[in-house]
């Protein structure tokens, strides 16, 4: 016969119900106490600390913005999300120590001006595989000449007046292709990677591969004179003899927009590589700023007394530089203000402006190249003293900084002249987002990536941190249209009902004492809410160091 097994031997006992589990608190270990395997003693224990100017660089959120009479709920949440940034602001502050590359710079000697240090000298000074950077293409026979480097800056492409199309691995100067369209070329640029290039040519805009085989030709993009990429949009921004700046998504190969600037010719037209807008210049001295969902400028600028020649805006989208008729040379503050920071008067016009990674500004005037640096990459450069400066062998007609690289490319009648600039590029590269050394396959699969992150056209706009905010405007209006459309709101409080009680206490005048205490409740709160507020405007509106007066009770 089967015994009931019993409850301390083969079957544990059944814990109590009321019974509740409890975490256990953590042990508190003195570090002092933790020896590694050979027994000394850690002299640093814990994380290494990470200086607070380093973590505001990388924190995105203003914890001094709090939201007023937020719920619980709501709090807990922001919570939760500023802990996290702080989190991911230390990781990245962190892990910035690690980055081995440091830039560059040229300092003279003994009060030496670097402005005089020519190519050649700078040449003899740095090593072997720096100075292969610096070369000169003997190209007069289809000069002029406009340039383009990659995103990753190890590819170049090149394109002459007089039809010479080609492209390049610039640093081992192996050859992709090179093609003659028979046709005059105004711009070249290439797309999201260095497999696909746009060639704005006399009449329409062509599309061809690395090997130089056509791949399109779009009509509806006619007699353009400047292109521009937008890499994160996937959109190729067109600039034409008509006055129309037209978007080309390349992802499918559809006009996103196609606005009317109503000035003219349009041959000045630079990007806000921070926001993705288009900087138009125009001859009446003004520079407009477009994006593709609106169909009239977001902000426009007087810049000059004469036509705008050139245009320019940095890495950071904080200033911009612009050159006009009139000989002058200003650097605007884009943050709000679009007031000139300093102004230059130059002997020559400037017809050509390029920012580089790191701040410098160079101007093309005439066979002329010259280079102005600042502080750092956060302040504008300062336009008293040049950097350096060089003598081409004809008018300068393109110019852009290679990325990650000392290196200025210049375009001019002689062909491209590869120029050594010290702390031009930035030295530490993203390998996830621009990987000089990557592979085909690589290559590909960053493609996949960046279409699937690609983002839309309709949030382009002047301030980007817009973005995460609430339409306040737009949420109360569809709030109103739902309620007229419904007849009442759903999102209203319902009234206060009372609950039954027991033993008597639900007669009629108990039910009405308990409604009429609460709604003096609320009525309390909607007081006290008011008050404060106006205490909170008279206390901004008292100047400050003001002394109190008695009178101060009569004030209304």
């Amino acid at each position: 016969m089967e015994t009931a097994p019993k409850p301390g031997k083969d079957v544990p006992p059944k814990k109590d119900k009321l019974q509740t589990k409890r975490k256990k608190p953590r042990e508190w270990k003195n570090p002092e106490s933790q020896r590694g395997l050979s027994g000394a003693q850690d002299p640093f224990p814990g994380p290494a600390p990470v200086p607070v100017e380093v973590v505001q660089k990388f924190c995105r959120i203003d914890k001094s913005r709090k939201l007023p009479h937020s719920k619980a709920k709501t709090r807990s949440r922001l919570e939760v999300a500023e802990a996290e940034e702080e989190e991911t602001s230390i990781k990245a502050a962190r892990s910035e120590q690690l980055l081995a590359e440091e830039p560059g710079f040229l300092e003279g000697e003994d009060g030496e001006d670097t402005a005089k240090i020519c190519q050649a000298d700078i040449v003899e000074a740095v090593d072997i595989a720096s100075a292969a950077k610096h070369f000169d293409l003997n190209l007069r026979q289809f000069g002029p000449y406009r340039l383009n480097y990659s995103r990753t800056g190890r590819h170049l492409a090149f394109g002459g007046r007089r039809g010479h199309v080609a492209a390049l691995d610039w640093v081992t100067k192996k050859l992709m292709c090179e093609i003659n369209v028979m046709e005059a070329v105004r711009d070249i640029r290439f797309l999201h990677s260095e497999a696909l290039l746009a060639v704005a040519q006399n009449r329409w805009l062509h599309i061809y591969d690395n090997q130089g085989i056509e791949l399109h030709c779009i009509r509806r993009c006619d007699r353009v004179t400047r292109l521009e990429f937008l890499p994160f949009h996937f959109l190729l921004a067109t600039a034409s003899e008509t006055g129309f700046l037209t978007y080309l998504d390349v992802s499918v190969g559809k006009i996103v927009a196609a606005l009317n600037a109503r000035a003219g010719r349009l041959d000045v037209m630079s990007q806000n590589p921070y926001n993705a807008v288009i900087h138009l210049g125009h001859s009446n001295g003004t520079v407009s700023l477009w994006s593709p969902a609106m169909k009239e400028p977001l902000a426009k600028i007087l810049c000059h007394r004469g036509g705008v020649r050139a245009v320019a805006v940095d890495s950071t989208g904080t200033y911009m530089a612009t050159s006009g008729l009139d000989h002058q040379l200003k650097i605007f503050d884009l943050r709000g203000t679009y007031q000139p920071l300093s102004t230059r008067t130059l002997p020559h016009g400037a017809g050509h402006l390029a920012f580089s990674q790191r701040g410098l500004l160079v101007a093309g005037m005439g066979d002329v190249v010259n280079i102005w640096a600042g502080q750092g990459k956060a302040s504008p450069p300062s336009l008293e003293q040049p950097y350096l400066t060089h003598r081409l062998s004809g008018p300068v007609h393109g110019l852009q900084f290679c990325p990650f690289e000392d290196v200025l490319g210049v375009g001019h009648t002689g062909g491209i002249t590869s120029m050594l600039v010290p702390g031009a590029g930035e030295p530490n590269f993203d390998g996830l987002e621009s990987n000089p050394y990557r592979s085909r396959k690589q290559r590909q699969e960053w493609e996949v990536k960046a279409l699937l992150e690609k983002v839309p056209a309709e949030l382009i706009c002047l301030d980007p941190r817009a973005l995460a905010e609430v339409d306040v405007i737009s949420l109360e209006q569809g709030k109103k249209e739902q309620i007229e459309r419904l007849g009442y709101d759903p999102q209203a409080k319902a009234p206060f009902q009372p609950k039954p009680k027991q033993k008597g206490r639900s007669s009629t005048a108990s039910l009405v004492k308990r409604k009429r205490k609460v709604m003096d409740e609320e009525h309390r709160d909607k007081v006290r809410q008011s008050l404060q507020q106006q205490h909170h405007k008279e206390a901004k509106a008292k100047p400050t160091g003001a002394r109190p007066s008695a009178l101060d009770r009569f004030v209304r």
